[in-house]
């Protein structure tokens, strides 16, 4: 069973930095491409970053040089560095193997003074 469990997120100024970790289970996690997407309170959610299987990255246009996205195949884990954050960053923050249909319970971000 496809399973994603987030974690990192958490109060911070903006201007501040955060590192969202996801693991993925039942799937084969090198050969997938990982996706980070979040949802703002109203909001739709919304694609933020990819990290293909030979680690390279694509952004979402607002994240560009403000976020990183890694992986580590060893921990089927995924991570996105998110540094000079902005109050519109604020939001849940969930991964995904791309075309899953499954999520996990997402890592709440919140960018606030």
């Amino acid at each position: 069973q496809v399973h994603f469990v987030e974690s990192g997120g958490g109060l911070v100024q903006p201007g501040g930095s955060l590192r969202l970790s996801c693991a993925g289970s039942g799937f084969s996690f090198s050969d997938a491409s990982m996706t980070w997407h979040r949802q703002a309170p109203g909001k739709a959610r919304e694609w933020v970053a990819t990290v293909a299987p030979g680690g390279a990255t694509f952004y979402l246009d607002a994240g560009q040089g403000r976020f990183t996205g890694s992986r580590d195949n060893a921990k089927n884990t995924t991570y996105l560095q998110m540094n000079n954050l902005k109050p519109e960053d604020s939001a849940m923050y969930y991964c995904q193997e791309f075309g899953s249909t499954t999520w996990g319970q997402g890592t709440q971000v919140t960018v606030s003074s």
